[in-house]
């Protein structure tokens, strides 16, 4: 079986310059055989005309948000795909959604679809923030704040019409781990977003420099203005120095998963594990998460750890600390 090919989500609010982002980016040479599947809310969907033609790979999605009722046609439009990934036609797709989509309920998708699991892996969600507008919208809409939060690359476009200060301050408090990259006219260099995500799924060299990167920021340093922040999600991180058992963490995730997965928006780590020599990873979103992954080694020089990176809605760091706590004493009484 082939390797998964990458697929990014591009997401954030009305007017952020996602398509005048994208546009540019497909006449980069890196983005040579990239399929494009683009979804507008309405009746009509106009985005796909704004699109610059590249090789007839710009797939409209039925009309409506990919948060809920499109969902079906993405999976169904993934698996039209596979046949041409299959052939070598196609080497990366990028969904662009919504400006008006929540980003977790496709992260779920993508990750829940047995098919699309076997033919492509998530390689990351970038998010594109107006400068003008971002942080009243942050302040107005969940669904901004929340493609703000579960990015794994933060893209600020506009950046010559305003001052973005704050509001890089802004974005580095609800979401710490995500690097912030600033858009020149629209144009950014596309190493700054390709190979972005956790998981890379080829088994040749998963990189484990990239997973703790991506978790090792310490929420203790983040203190801000709580007025300044979101009152529901939060980001924070949990790090252990000593091996974890995998019955305690493992049954507190399904405990965790079941109970409480609907406020689970983004999950990261990277595991010490007892009795394992390699670094184990995994990552999730809500109810879904993708099977642990053995990665090849620590970095040399690099004492093991175990970090987890949170990102939840109404959910807070110390009541996950003390269930963790609770699992791994009743699995380890010593």
């Amino acid at each position: 079986m082939a390797d998964p090919i990458p697929l990014t989500v591009l997401t954030g609010f009305l007017g952020a310059g996602k398509t005048t982002l994208l546009n540019l980016l497909l006449k980069r040479p890196e983005m040579a055989r990239t399929a494009v599947l683009v979804n507008e809310f309405g009746e009509i969907g106009l985005d796909h005309l704004l699109m610059e033609p590249v090789d007839g790979d710009t797939i409209l999605l039925a009309a409506g948000c990919l948060c809920c009722t499109v969902r079906g046609d993405l999976s169904r439009a993934l698996a039209k795909l596979a046949p041409r990934v299959a052939a070598g036609e196609i080497a990366r797709v990028i969904v662009e959604t919504t400006g008006l989509a929540d980003p977790t309920p496709i992260i779920a998708t993508l990750l829940g679809d047995p098919l699309a699991a076997t033919i492509y892996r998530l390689d990351g969600i970038v998010t594109v923030v107006d400068a003008v507008h971002a942080m009243g919208q942050i302040d107005a809409h969940e669904e901004a704040l929340r493609q703000v939060a579960v990015a794994d690359r933060i893209v600020i476009s506009k950046s010559d019409l305003a001052d973005t200060g704050e509001l890089q301050k802004r974005l580095a408090a609800l979401n710490p781990g995500a690097p912030i990259i600033m858009a020149d006219q629209g144009r950014i260099d596309p190493a700054a977003i390709l190979d972005a995500g956790l998981f890379d799924a080829t088994g040749k060299n998963p990189d484990v420099a990239g997973w703790l990167r991506d978790v090792a920021f310490d929420d203790h340093h983040h203190h801000h203005d709580v007025n300044r922040h979101d009152k529901h999600i939060r980001a924070f991180s949990l790090k252990f120095d000593k091996p974890l058992h995998w019955i305690g963490i493992g049954t507190w995730l399904e405990m965790l998963i079941g109970t409480r997965g609907e406020s689970l928006l983004r999950v990261k780590g990277i595991l010490d594990l007892d009795g394992q020599s390699r670094p184990v990873a995994i990552h999730g979103v809500q109810h879904l998460f993708h099977p642990p992954q053995l990665l090849k080694a620590w970095p040399p020089g690099e004492k093991p750890s175990s970090r987890l990176v949170f990102i939840t809605k109404d959910l807070d760091r110390e009541s996950l600390l003390r269930g963790l706590e609770a699992f791994e004493a009743a699995v380890n009484p010593t």
